[in-house]
């Protein structure tokens, strides 16, 4: 009988002792794991922590496009200087990708490492491309990015601005309306998805009009081609240039190879360009006499636009499109911004303080925890007025669908209306 007594007590003793021992061991673990752990990894969601959220971008902070990322930077400061959601403040942080894909990626994923709840504002076309993907896999929304490409995925996409596609189809909708010819409307484009951004919107204002099938066609020709820089001259109304390259001549002589093939003339060439190529086309053109009116989107746009054509002696006929209101606008939200930014105010900054504010619009909006999934819902939830811009993500990812028109007049790009802008036409 005390033998057995022992022997259950022993029995016991060794489960008593295992037991212990793993609890020590999980104890163990889960030590190991919070030393190892990021700073952040504590909060219900990466990029949060009880005193900051952290927000990320890839943009160019240096090289040829720096005016780009620089501007942008000075608009987001100043849009989330003094801002707080649920008493934590906002970090914004960048990583200079030159607009290129690759370093965007890389910069993209250092960020993700580091701890970021969302990636806001980044900048460029083809860098937001090759990003979307990374996002993707990580669950991080990509919010406000300066591109007017329209990415609607792949991951969660809300895209504040216009697109180019939109800015283009307004452009040529206001030659159209006024008495030009389907076929004497023209496209000047960068080789990449950026410019066929543009060059889709050139589509869809043709495709509205009777008799212009075998045009759209040549389009859908150009835009179906894939791959890296391929060859899109000469086999339209269109004419190219290759991503970080000036060289206006080739696209030129694409669109002289079409007026002599085709009879028509262009009258109207809708440009989907940088600052620097967009005033090097122009320029070309009108050292060789053409007679051309120009239209550029707002990625190449506003006052620096206007100082480079100067210096390429184009004074007028040209219209740009904005998604932004007039820099001397009344509207609260761009009174602000005149305030904030000061000298550094222009239309890259403040969209870049537009999509800043709205950004916090939406955080504080949001209903519980600070979580991604929670920041979506409240952004989808119900329309958002920043200081008189008018965004709403509640039936699509687009946030806004405003596009303006400006006039360049004695040395700038003047706000004028579409009756104001078809007087260049007549």
């Amino acid at each position: 009988m005390y033998l057995q007594k022992t022997n259950a007590l022993r029995g016991h003793e060794r489960k008593v002792g295992w037991i212990g021992s793993k609890l020590g061991q999980s104890f163990l673990t889960l030590l190991v794991g919070l030393c190892l752990a990021p700073a952040w990894s504590g909060a219900k969601e990466a990029g949060v922590t009880d005193k900051t959220i952290r927000i990320g971008a890839t943009t160019q902070l240096e090289g040829d496009y720096k005016f780009f990322g620089q501007s942008q930077k000075q608009g987001m400061e100043a849009a989330l200087a003094g801002q707080a959601v649920q008493k934590r403040a906002i970090e914004f942080e960048q990583r200079n990708d030159f607009y290129d894909p690759a370093k965007a990626v890389e910069g993209a994923k250092e960020l993700i490492n580091k701890g970021i709840f969302a990636m806001v504002l980044s900048g460029g076309t083809a860098t937001t491309k090759a990003v979307l993907p990374v996002l993707a896999e990580n669950k991080i929304p990509a919010f406000g990015f300066y591109t007017g490409a329209g990415f609607t995925g792949p991951g969660d996409v809300l895209n504040f601005r216009a697109s180019y596609a939109q800015e283009v189809e307004t452009a040529v909708e206001t030659g159209l309306t006024t008495g030009i010819k389907p076929t004497e409307v023209c496209a000047y484009v960068q080789n990449d998805a950026y410019g066929m951004s543009g060059l889709q919107g050139f589509r869809t204002a043709l495709a509205k009009r009777s008799g212009s099938e075998a045009i759209v066609a040549k389009l859908d020709q150009i835009l179906a081609l894939s791959g890296d820089n391929p060859e899109r001259n000469n086999l339209g109304p269109v004419g190219v240039y290759q991503r970080d390259t000036t060289s206006a001549r080739p696209g030129y002589l694409s669109l002289k190879k079409w007026e002599a093939d085709s009879g028509n003339r262009c009258r109207l060439v809708a440009t989907t360009a940088l600052f620097d190529q967009a005033a090097e086309f122009m320029g070309y053109a009108r050292y060789k006499n053409e007679p051309w009116i120009f239209s550029s989107v707002s990625a190449a746009a506003g006052d620096r636009l206007a100082v480079l054509l100067k210096g390429k002696n184009v004074a007028d006929r040209v219209i740009v499109t904005q998604v932004v209101p007039p820099l001397d606008s009344p509207l609260p939200i761009v009174v602000e911004a005149r305030k904030a930014l000061a000298n550094t105010l222009n239309t890259i900054s403040l969209e870049s303080f537009i999509v800043g504010r709205l950004f916090v619009a939406i955080m504080q909006a949001i209903d519980g925890p600070l979580t991604r999934e929670n920041f979506l819902k409240a952004a989808r939830r119900q329309p958002y007025d920043i200081g008189g811009v008018k965004v709403d993500f509640t039936t699509d990812n687009q946030g806004s669908d405003y596009v303006g028109l400006t006039l360049l007049r004695d040395g700038q790009f003047v706000p004028v209306t579409s009756q104001e802008a078809a007087v260049l036409f007549k």
